[in-house]
């Protein structure tokens, strides 16, 4: 994670080579216009699409300039183009090492001035540059700590839930950081278990709350009533 301090509210901290650089995230004040997010994803887009149902239906008070996918082969293209969102493809095999694909990635981002970034079912691991601390969420179909980390991702959470025996599962959302499924928690929220339950069923249920879940981690972001304090994350009642 980039070396911030505790309290990731403060307007701007001195990075190890001695540049003052403004923390940008969480916001302090409430934004006060719609959120600008960068969204990206490597699968079929069904994140991106809950967020333009929910901005539709207005519940999410978003504006998407930018959509990165990792793969040419990304369903969620297609839903990006249908939206009238630029998309962007970004595959980790076109460059030499990871540092040079998170730039890329993130050089796309400040281009457009996102205020926070959307991992939704991006599978590949990015380096957050320092001016993204606290800017990238992710959102998990699992408990965390619990069935997460890396090569436990979409169908093998819940089998791994399953074959587990659990009796609840769910989501979380998080903060991202530079290593997988990590960072301060946001937002989580249960689903049973039942008896009978197939890995397809149990991830239907768990992406019934994945729906609500995410529009609200993005909700508290921009109206400025979460606090980062270590490895944990405050949510105020009202902005400060």
């Amino acid at each position: 994670m980039p070396d911030t301090p505790d309290d990731s509210r403060a307007e701007e901290w001195v990075s190890e080579t001695g540049d003052v650089r403004p923390l940008l995230a969480p916001p302090v004040t409430p934004l006060g216009r719609p959120i600008r997010l960068g969204v990206l994803i490597s699968g079929g887009g069904s994140t991106l699409a809950n967020f333009l149902r929910c901005r539709g239906e207005g519940l999410l008070d978003a504006e998407f300039p930018l959509v990165i996918a990792s793969r040419p082969d990304c369903g969620g293209l297609q839903i990006a183009k249908n939206a009238g969102i630029r998309a962007e493809v970004v595959s980790l095999k076109d460059f030499n090492s990871t540092d040079e694909f998170s730039e890329r990635i993130f050089s796309l981002l400040r281009e457009v001035q996102v205020d926070l970034v959307t991992l939704a079912g991006f599978l590949c691991l990015v380096r957050i540059p320092s001016d993204f601390a606290n800017r990238v969420m992710n959102i998990h179909p699992g408990l965390i700590p619990s069935f997460c980390g890396k090569g436990l991702y979409g169908m093998k959470v819940h089998e791994a839930v399953l074959a587990r025996g659990c009796k609840v599962s769910g989501c979380t959302v998080h903060f991202a950081d530079n290593v997988y499924d990590h960072g301060p928690i946001i937002v989580q929220k249960a689903v049973p278990v039942l008896e009978g339950d197939t890995p397809q069923t149990l991830a239907a249920r768990v992406f019934e709350a994945e729906c609500q879940a995410y529009p609200e981690a993005i909700r508290l972001f921009a109206d400025a009533r979460l606090i980062v304090t270590g490895s944990c994350v405050r949510i105020l009642e009202q902005p400060l």
